[in-house]
Order: C-alpha cells, then sequence, then structure tokens
C-alpha cells in the first residue's frame, strides 16, 4: 500500500492534468466544492504539518544565514519577476494582481518531493519551505498590496486573517499531532503527503471548472505568461545560489525552491478576496510549475549522467 502511495504522490502531475481535463469537459460537479475550498486546502497544510519533523525546524538554527538568504531569494524573485512578466505580456490588472499573489505565495510542499527526487538538499527544501511559509501571512499580503495595490484595492488584514486560518493553524496543529504520537505517526508512511496530495487535486480542479471560459481565453497569453515567470524563477533561483555561495546541491535546491509556489494557496486567497478571475493564473501556475519540476528531475538526472560519463573516460 505504502509503495502505491508513494508512486501516487510522486506522479502528482498526471494526477493533476487529468482531473484538471476532467473538470475543464464536466466542471459541474467540482463547481459544487466551492463552500469547501479552504478546507481542502486546509487538510493540504494539515498533511505537511504531519511530515515536518523537528529536525527540519532545528535546521532554520542551525543555518540561519543561509535559510535567510534562500527565503530571501524566494519572497523577492517571484514577486518582482510577477510584474516584470504582466508587462512584458501586457496582462489584465486582475491577471497581473493573480501573478503577483501567486509569485508573493511560500513555497510549495511538492518541492520537498522534487528536491528528492533530483537528489537535491531536502533538508534545505523543508527549511526553506518551511520558514516561508510562517512567514508568508505577514509577507505575502504586503507584498500583493505594494506591488500590485495600484491595480485593484488589496484586503491586508483578511488576506492575513485567511493565511492564519488556512495555513498556519493547520501546519501548527499537523506538526503537534506529529510530535504527541511520534511512534505512530510515521508508520503511517506516504498517507500524509497523499492527504495534501489529493488537496492539491481538488483545488487545482475546482479552478479550472469555474474558470473554464476564462481560460479558454486566456490559455495562450497567460500561459506564456505562467511559462516565462516559472521557468525564469527556476533559471534566477539557481543563479542567485552563486551569489550566496551554496554548494551545487544547494543551488539545484534553491531552483526549485523559488521556481515552485505554493499557487494553491494563491488560488485560495484569489478566490476569497478577489474572485475567480483573479484564480487562473495561481491556478495555471499550479499545473504547470508541476510538470516543469517533474521534468527538472529527468533534466538533472541527464546532467549529472553526462558529468558522471566524462569523469570515466
Amino acid at each position: 500500500m505504502n509503495r502505491f502511495l508513494s508512486y501516487f504522490n510522486k506522479s502528482i502531475a498526471i494526477w493533476v492534468c487529468l482531473f484538471g481535463i476532467l473538470a475543464y469537459l464536466n466542471p459541474a460537479p467540482f463547481v459544487k466544492l466551492k463552500d469547501y475550498i479552504n478546507i481542502f486546502f486546509s487538510f493540504a497544510m494539515f498533511g505537511i504539518g504531519l511530515v515536518i519533523t523537528e529536525e527540519n525546524y532545528r535546521n532554520i538554527i542551525r543555518s540561519p544565514a543561509k535559510i535567510a538568504f534562500g527565503t530571501f531569494c524566494q519572497f523577492l524573485i517571484m514577486p518582482v519577476l510577477a510584474v516584470i512578466t504582466s508587462r512584458i505580456f501586457h496582462l489584465s490588472d486582475l491577471w497581473t494582481v493573480g501573478l503577483v499573489i501567486t509569485g508573493a505565495a511560500p513555497g510549495a510542499m511538492t518541492s520537498n518531493v522534487i528536491s528528492y527526487l533530483s537528489k537535491g538538499d531536502v533538508a534545505y527544501s523543508v527549511s526553506l519551505t518551511a520558514a516561508s511559509t510562517l512567514l508568508c501571512p505577514i509577507l505575502t499580503p504586503l507584498l500583493t498590496f505594494f506591488l500590485a495595490g495600484a491595480r485593484i484595492p488589496v484586503p491586508i488584514v483578511p488576506m492575513f486573517t485567511s493565511i492564519m486560518l488556512t495555513v498556519v493553524l493547520p501546519l501548527f496543529l499537523g506538526f503537534m499531532i506529529r510530535k504527541s504520537f511520534l511512534q505512530f505517526i510515521p508508520k503511517l508512511g506516504e498517507l500524509p503527503s497523499t492527504v495534501s496530495v489529493l488537496a492539491i487535486i481538488v483545488i487545482t480542479s475546482f479552478v479550472i471548472a469555474v474558470n473554464k471560459e476564462q481560460l479558454g481565453y486566456a490559455s495562450m497569453v497567460l500561459l506564456l505568461a505562467v511559462v516565462f515567470h516559472n521557468g525564469m524563477g527556476m533559471l534566477l533561483g539557481f543563479f542567485a545560489g552563486y551569489a550566496g555561495r551554496l554548494d551545487y546541491i544547494k543551488r539545484k535546491t534553491l531552483s526549485i525552491e523559488v521556481g515552485m509556489q505554493n499557487a494553491g494557496l494563491g488560488v485560495v486567497l484569489a478566490i476569497s478576496h478577489f474572485g475567480n478571475e483573479v484564480a487562473v493564473p495561481a491556478a495555471i501556475f499550479t499545473i504547470w510549475c508541476i510538470i516543469t519540476a517533474s521534468l527538472l528531475v529527468y533534466f538533472w538526472d541527464f546532467i549529472e549522467g553526462r558529468k558522471r560519463l566524462r569523469s570515466n573516460e
């Protein structure tokens, strides 16, 4: 069973695409989930809380400079890049806000899995995800306000409250339950991660369903903008590692962390505080960043395979 769940979790890109297509073709069942989206996202964060250990949080204390640098890169590169991207592709105000919210979101939980599959520094990845998640209740609303507030009103306090209730509280609850039942929780194996993966699939499918018409209209311009935003984020994240004097493995990890945003949170915030159309960039980003991250695993494997061949010649 655990092997099946492991395969299911690692194949998240496939399931997101399949259910996304199903939601596009038959949106009615998914639209009915509107009142429960925040609950699904809370379950996703609760699943992460069950997986993150005290050791992951200790890494923040042991390597504060590297964690601070990585977190700074994440909250600088992607939000600013979102504004630049919106100008390059002449996005509407609503789509710009959606892309900024996506860029200002914390790291995606799936980045930890991708870092593991890419032979990156998993402890560094989890520490960055934990740090950015803990800071996002303050930084995500503020960055959205400063970078996109001139376009439409940004409700800072309600956004802060939403993040506290849907991110920090379930994450903390999951962590405390793991700590209280330390002998039992690890025996669950991949089940906590599967809960998070299922929640992501449901959230992404819902957004596709409620924005079927907008997605059909926006598919080309907005897709290109998201592809650019995601790709440049990964590229800049990797080269930022040079400035931070990180080793090769941590540079790979930082690339993944910067490029993969918790766009599911962006979807929830957009729907809750701005409307369905603002959620479209985050929905596309959720699907696309999982696909590119999965491809990145094969890319790093190819590059490192070539290095091994050269060293053996």
